[in-house]
């Protein structure tokens, strides 16, 4: 079984959990509304029990929430994000302006098992391959002399190509690939 097949099984039934997870929250958010007023008057054990899930997702960063609801999924079954080779690994709250070492590009994704931004630290010229990256990121161009990134899908297809030095933004849903040369 080659590692692509073996590792797509994971994902799509993780991105199916997390879609359903997330249409089931929006149909227990909708019956909460409907009672909302009666269940202020006299709260209940049941209201009570509702909120700790509502203070749950609402702890989730905006910009997870935004994506569709991916973080949901996420906060209810965590997989923490790993890339292959193995790299150098940071943390930071906040990832859009996170350092990064000069001949480096670095990647940053929501780690839902530590609540924070997970920093991926690619130096070594390679094709990375992305397990657990989920919702919209940030990246950091540190390269220089023209050196090409390419952010690749699930079948090899070329999402993204640039030589730009900088930051930006990006959905990592559809990459499985990064290559920093």
């Amino acid at each position: 079984m080659s590692a692509e097949s073996s590792r797509g099984t994971p994902r799509r039934a993780f991105r199916r959990s997390a879609r359903l997870l997330a249409l089931l929250g929006g149909v227990t958010m909708a019956g909460m509304l409907a009672v909302a007023a009666p269940a202020a008057a006299q709260p209940t054990e049941t209201h009570a029990a509702t909120s700790h899930v509502v203070a749950a997702a609402v702890a989730a960063p905006r910009q997870q929430a935004a994506s569709g609801g991916a973080q949901v999924g996420a906060v209810l079954a965590a997989y923490s994000p790993t890339i292959s080779p193995a790299t150098n690994v940071r943390y930071t709250s906040n990832p859009q302006t996170v350092s990064c070492a000069y001949g480096n590009f670095c990647a940053s994704v929501w780690d839902p098992t530590r609540g924070t931004w997970k920093v991926f630290d690619l130096y070594y010229c390679n094709r990375y391959a992305l397990s657990y990256w989920q919702g919209t990121g940030y990246y950091y161009n540190n390269q220089y002399g023209g050196v090409r990134v390419y952010f690749y899908n699930q079948s090899g297809g070329t999402l993204k190509s640039f030589t730009t030095v900088g930051r930006g933004t990006y959905n990592w849903d559809p990459v499985w690939y990064i290559r920093n040369c």
